[in-house]
């Protein structure tokens, strides 16, 4: 385990300190109350304020309280504390539709980071977990969450001088050709890897939106090859879409925010 770095873990107390009372404090009431010397509580509480997680209280010289930074690390929180576990029971509701694996899934650089999923019953299957991290451009998730990037930021994680990794025979591993599927799959609206990730394996993917609109997971279906046809296809794009639909709805989307 790592040394505890004191001037942060003071930083901290001093915040949590907020959390009682009317959550107003001064310098010298902070200093009384951590038993702090009163030069440590200036500079912390300076620092603090100068990034925004205090702010001085109007009409009250010398006194602060929380700025708008603990609240955004709050709703962040709250937002993917919130995707997790509705996309579980979503993810639940499809895979028991369609008897396939279903995975909720997060964008992190150039990787996705699987938030939910729910196994079909089928003794062939996919064998993936929670928490795992695939790159992107080789999963349908990822490529529908790449897909709701602009231009320039995709550029930024992939540039064009760097080829990409494979994970099979059938990964793109060309920028200029990621690029190409992109504009496809936002042309579609959502994503198919065809054994791209796994030989043995293909996926449909949708988006996933938040209240603004923004994309801000996606969900997938996942077959093994044998069960795997155009047919097939087109029906788990469909169940895809409509799960990804109702776990935006979930989410506070309303139709007609965002594509």
């Amino acid at each position: 385990m790592g040394r505890l770095v004191p001037a942060v873990t003071r930083a901290l107390d001093i915040l949590e300190l907020f959390l009682d009372g009317d959550g107003t404090l001064s310098a010298p009431e902070i200093t009384r109350r951590l038993g702090l010397p009163r030069t440590t509580v200036h500079e912390l509480v300076t620092t603090l304020a100068a990034r925004s997680y205090l702010v001085h209280v109007p009409d009250q010289p010398g006194r602060y309280r929380l700025g708008v930074r603990p609240y955004q690390l709050g709703s962040r929180y709250a937002e993917q504390l919130d995707l997790a576990a509705e996309g579980r029971q979503v993810a639940r509701s499809v895979a028991e539709t369609c008897d396939e694996t279903v995975h909720v899934a997060i964008l992190e650089g150039t990787d996705v980071i699987y938030i939910a999923k729910v196994d079909s019953t089928h003794a062939v299957r996919m064998v993936s977990a929670a928490g795992r991290k695939l790159p992107a451009h080789c999963t349908s998730v990822g490529k529908m969450l790449l897909a709701s990037l602009p231009e320039d930021e995709l550029t930024a994680r992939f540039p064009e001088d760097r080829p990409l990794v494979a994970m099979t025979d059938n990964s793109i591993t060309s920028p200029a050709e990621l690029h190409r599927h992109l504009a496809a799959v936002r042309e579609r609206g959502v994503a198919v890897e065809r054994q791209e990730s796994n030989p043995d394996v293909s996926c449909v993917a949708a988006p996933v939106r938040d209240s603004a609109g923004k994309v801000v997971a996606a969900l997938s279906i996942s077959v093994p090859t044998i069960r795997w046809s155009e047919e097939r296809q087109t029906e788990l794009e469909e169940l895809a879409a409509k799960g990804a639909g109702e776990l935006s709805a979930r989410l506070g989307h309303r139709r007609g925010r965002g594509v």
